[in-house]
């Protein structure tokens, strides 16, 4: 008999557990895991937590439970998967200490034990927001889970009703995670503050926190901004923001393609080039907008870091000049690296000079150096990454026989129609779509937004939305999966971040004002973007195999909707070569 073996990785606000068995490989009765967790789920009446409480499984061995029941716990029906998180968190905060008992089940469906004596405990305290000068916050967004869905049904609200005033507030803060915070407390604490912007639209906290600011603070901001064929300035996103914060300096981007940057320096002085003391600096995929705070995943960071103001205070002193392409792009390249805690960080600020017979760009290059340089693995999350030598060192990666997830947003190439045709064009919210790739290119799962219907979603699941509730279809497809991000070897000890606003397509490397960042020597960081992914991916994959199935015509059991009634389900996971076996053996690797 042997001891279970089990890794936490943690966010601010989620647990997610690697397992292993390692006598589950020979035990044809092996039925999964039952994990209790000490201290146990918070009760919303009494306002009192548990003792302990088993994390529950969503399946039980006739299938999930009936409409308005609860979730069976994991010592009844066991969790028959290697990887599992905990984001029942309600109640806790950063800093919080919690155990996990992990503990293996045996036997069949009608008479299975748990087995204490190969048992193990799993001691973790979540991480704070802010560590060695770092802040990292992940929101939920809207069709990433089944808890958003459930909680409009709570609510008694429609997909297509518009919420009042204080549960929209409500259900935006749920969705942004905590991410709603930390850019109205950078703007009202910073003494002066400049930035870039794409997108400056967001009324719940963003726009009122910088109308409070400008009235004691120097402020001065780069957007976005284009003009017509005439030569005047065409409506912008940003056009009411603008009116509002009347104090603000704000200077239009226009002779490049896009302005994509979403960054703010605080500091000393800011708009006085010779006085200028840039003390910190926020930045991500997030751009300043409700949706992207909230509905679309995203990210968002702070850096205590002068030093790394400092860079982002030079680039936001070029981008108000709004110089021409060529021009920005003249001395393009990766700064020094800058020591923040126990990260190293360096940025490559986009546009770059195109080589007109060197395919391959500077920061692009670094990446796929890196990527093929991975001792173990390599993640991917992934707006529209079109650049093709970077998607092929991801595949080659996994055909190699390492760890390969990735999450990528998928948009239709052609215009969508808004309402749907006689010929039966698909509306434009059902355009957008996921891929979802787990090994290589060939190798990969695409969810369309259509198979989210009420009359396809899997019995016992609620029907999940895409835009947030009583909104309009948007004349376009709308953004799921708005991440950044590359991650090189998260589970080890020497992992590498790619991260920030450029989208790793041809438009972003050079044709748009973007940022990247690298991120090296940081496990902590790392482990929360793996954390912080395999919930997106997880979700995700359940939802693509129940849709192969549905094609199929086959039944629920088939489709993995129902828990296995012998050791059929862990198969997978000790066959070599498989995706699932990989990861088992990378995520505990020490």
């Amino acid at each position: 008999m042997t001891k279970i073996i089990a890794k936490p990785y943690t966010s601010p606000s989620l647990v997610l557990l690697a397992m292993d068995w390692p006598d589950g490989e020979t035990r044809q009765d092996f039925l999964g895991f039952a994990i209790r967790r000490t201290p146990g789920f918070l009760n919303n009446e009494t306002g009192e937590f548990a003792n302990s409480s088993w994390l529950p499984n969503r399946l039980g061995f006739n299938g999930p439970p009936p409409e308005g029941e609860p979730d069976p716990p994991s010592d009844k029906a066991p969790i028959q998967k290697f990887l599992w998180w905990d984001a029942r968190l309600d109640g806790l905060v950063p800093d919080s200490k919690l155990s996990y008992e992990i503990t293996p089940v045996c036997g069949n469906e009608s008479d299975f034990k748990l087995i204490p004596s190969d048992a193990t405990i799993v001691k973790i305290t979540l991480p704070l927001h802010v560590e060695f000068g770092v802040g990292t916050w992940f929101n939920r967004a809207v069709m990433s889970s089944q808890a958003f869905s459930r909680i409009l049904n709570a609510m008694n609200l429609q997909t297509n009703e518009k919420p009042n005033q204080e549960d929209a507030l409500k259900l935006r803060r749920w969705l942004a995670n905590g991410m709603e915070q930390p850019l109205p407390n950078f703007i009202t604490s910073a003494p002066s503050l400049i930035g870039a912007i794409y997108h400056l639209t967001d009324n719940f906290w963003i726009v009122p926190a910088l109308k409070t600011a400008m009235t004691t603070k120097s402020i001065a901001i780069v957007y976005d901004s284009n003009l017509d064929k005439e030569g005047n300035p065409k409506p912008s996103p940003n056009d009411e923001a603008i009116g509002i914060l009347s104090n603000i300096q704000f200077f239009p981007r226009r002779r490049i393609n896009i302005m994509h940057n979403k960054f703010l320096v605080a500091g000393e002085q800011l708009l006085d080039d010779g006085k200028a003391n840039p003390t910190g600096l926020t930045c991500g995929s997030a751009n300043y907008t409700t949706g992207g705070l909230t509905s679309q995943a995203n990210l968002l960071h702070t850096f205590n870091s002068s030093e790394l103001a400092e860079l982002f205070l030079k680039r936001y002193q070029l981008l108000k000049k709004d110089l021409t392409k060529s021009k920005t792009a003249k001395d393009a390249g990766w700064s020094h690296t800058v020591s923040v805690g126990d990260a190293g960080i360096r940025v490559f600020f986009s546009p770059e000079k195109e080589q007109a017979n060197n395919p391959s760009s500077l920061s692009i290059e670094t990446v796929v150096e890196a990527i093929h340089s991975a001792s173990s693995s390599v993640i991917f999350c992934l707006f529209t990454p079109t650049d093709e030598r970077l998607r092929q060192a991801c595949f080659a990666l996994g055909d190699s026989g390492k760890m390969m997830f990735g999450l990528v947003n998928h948009i239709s190439k052609d215009e969508p129609e808004i309402n749907p045709t006689p010929s039966g064009t698909v509306r434009a919210d059902e355009l957008a779509a996921l891929e979802i790739y787990h090994r290589s290119k060939e190798a990969k799962d695409v969810i369309g937004a259509e198979f989210f219907r009420a009359d396809k979603v899997p019995p016992g699941f609620r029907p999940e939305i895409n835009i947030f509730p009583g909104e309009k279809a948007p004349e376009y497809s709308p953004v799921i999966i708005h991440h950044k991000f590359v991650v090189i070897d998260a589970e080890t000890e020497s992992p590498i971040i790619y991260t920030g606003s450029a989208n790793m397509s041809g438009n972003s490397v050079y044709r748009n004002d973007e940022n990247l960042l690298e991120i090296k020597g940081s496990p902590r960081l790392a482990r929360i973007y793996l954390a912080e992914f395999l919930r997106l991916y997880e979700h995700y994959r359940a939802r693509a195999r129940f849709i192969k199935f549905k094609k199929k015509g086959e039944s629920i059991s088939q489709a993995g909707l129902t828990l296995k009634k012998d050791r059929s389900w862990a198969k997978k996971h000790y066959t070599p070569g498989t995706p699932e076996y990989k990861a088992r053996l990378r995520m505990l690797a020490v």
